[in-house]
């Protein structure tokens, strides 16, 4: 008698999101493989969106909360995969920081929870959706990243502290099977039409190496599939669409407005746009997630572009016929928003201010574009890149080892490095997933897998890692060569 091939269950959450609703796309192509369980909230907007999906037999809808345990536990109960995309984002997470914190830290919670609670949890694969955002403000000199960097939010981030905070709850969970991909900027058409005061948030001469959400949603169904090798687990990767996706933020506004038909530097003043306290690198590393799960499209980015435009209502094409001085009035009042503008900080929040600018003089010496503009002199990221000067964090150990390959004595360094101390129990160093006890600089006692720290670049969980500029010294080397620039490889 011919066996029945049993289809893997994938359970997602976020599916409404921009990127999980790519990766439920991804997946429902191949539900000759895969029956799909989707976690939601029953409002109108989702229900009208997943209605062709409800009498889809490869299809189960949970429709509920990532807030309610039940919710989670019944969309978790019979998965082989867990994809935990849920949660708040930007800019709805700029609006509500302490509804985020809370949001993504219990649903990340709930989710590990449902896992540990099933008869079979060491079959269940788990994939947590971490952010760029947690490796906080890398400009120049040390705009190149890696996972194992440390790990730390912008001030004023809220969301980045969530998502910190809930990597390091799957990371140290006791799961057998985990993952945490690192997700960064994501290009989908209708990012042209975020018009909000966090669009000035972002420092004209930073970077980031966007991930088209295409790779994206390929990622999430990629890393279902039989071929992933055991290996690839227990780990921490950046998601990005490589090499001709690394752009600074002036050459991603520059390409967006351009292919508008609108010139930036006539549509946006200088001043308006912050000059650090955010967050964006150029990925070191982002190649071995592709070697791994061969995601990438290799679009070219400049056709990528003009795809985003193509993909608009047709009165965008309009844009281009709109004089630059009406846009500019039409952009202006976004800067002055309450809490949340740039030029509000100037004028009413000196704390805000000096976060995202470093002083009032500083502010008001950026009276040009050459100023701040990436190609500038001073600034010129390009030039650096192509002299090879890339500049590599140290993380305080032998990165080419295994992390459980590691003597006490290399431990007992890499603590020091951090400015604490490695406490044990040494008996398990070697041990997948064993927690061990450490020390930070300041004396607060913490347990954490040797992965956690080492791999994902974590730290001290009693430290406000909202604030680290507030307490971390140059005894703690780690983290200060990303605030200083010092002790780099």
């Amino acid at each position: 008698m011919k066996k029945t091939k049993i289809n893997k269950t994938v359970f997602l959450t976020g599916a409404t999101g921009h990127m999980g609703w790519a990766g439920f796309q991804e997946l429902y192509k191949r539900k000759a493989r895969f029956n799909i369980t989707l976690l939601a909230r029953p409002s109108k907007k989702n229900r009208k969106l997943l209605a062709p999906y409800e009498n889809d037999p490869s299809v189960k809808i949970v429709w509920g909360d990532l807030m309610n345990y039940s919710d989670v536990l019944e969309g978790v109960t019979g998965a082989d995969y867990v994809l935990h995309v849920g949660g708040m984002v930007s800019p709805q997470a700029d609006y509500y920081p302490e509804k985020t914190l809370e949001v993504n830290v219990r649903s990340a919670e709930n989710v590990v929870q449902a896992i540990l609670s099933q008869p079979d949890r060491d079959r269940i694969r788990a994939v947590y959706i971490g952010s760029v955002a947690q490796c906080g403000d890398r400009r120049l000199p040390v705009h190149w990243g890696r996972t194992g960097d440390p790990v730390y939010a912008s001030e004023f981030d809220k969301y980045s502290v969530s998502k910190c905070i809930g990597e390091k709850i799957f990371a140290d969970s006791g799961l057998k099977w985990w993952v945490s991909l690192r997700q960064s900027g994501i290009l989908y058409p209708a990012i042209v039409k975020n018009i909000d005061p966090i669009m000035f948030h972002v420092p004209i001469g930073g970077v980031l190496e966007w991930s088209t959400i295409e790779d994206s949603g390929r990622v999430l169904a990629n890393v279902c599939e039989s071929g992933v090798p055991d290996e690839f687990w227990n780990r921490f990767y950046n998601i990005g669409s490589g090499e001709q996706y690394r752009l600074t933020n002036y050459e991603f506004e520059h390409r967006l407005l351009s292919a508008l038909g609108m010139d930036m530097e006539k549509v946006f003043e200088p001043q308006w746009f912050a000059t650090r306290n955010f967050h964006g690198m150029w990925y070191l590393d982002s190649d071995v997630l592709e070697d791994y799960l061969h995601f990438r499209g290799n679009v070219p980015v400049d056709d990528y572009f003009r795809s985003l435009v193509s993909r608009l209502p047709w009165f965008y094409s309009l844009a281009r016929f709109v004089p630059s001085s009406v846009v500019r009035r039409f952009m202006k009042p976004l800067t002055e928003v309450r809490d949340l503008g740039s030029q509000y900080w100037v004028k009413y929040d000196p704390e805000r201010m000096k976060a995202f600018y470093g002083s009032m003089e500083e502010y008001l010496d950026i009276r040009t574009w050459d100023r701040i503009r990436p190609g500038s002199p001073e600034k010129n990221i390009r030039r650096a890149e192509e002299k090879k000067e890339i500049l590599r964090l140290n993380h305080g150990y032998d990165t080419s080892r295994s992390v459980y390959t590691l003597t006490e004595k290399e431990v007992e360094a890499a603590a020091a490095f951090r400015g604490g101390r490695f406490i044990g129990p040494a008996e398990k160093l070697g041990q997948r997933g064993a927690l061990f006890e450490w020390e930070c600089e300041h004396g607060h006692r913490f347990a954490a897998t040797l992965e956690y720290v080492l791999l994902g670049g974590g730290w001290c969980s009693s430290c406000d890692m909202n604030d680290v500029r507030s307490h971390v010294t140059p005894k703690n080397r780690f983290i200060w060569q990303v605030l200083s620039g010092q002790y780099l490889e």
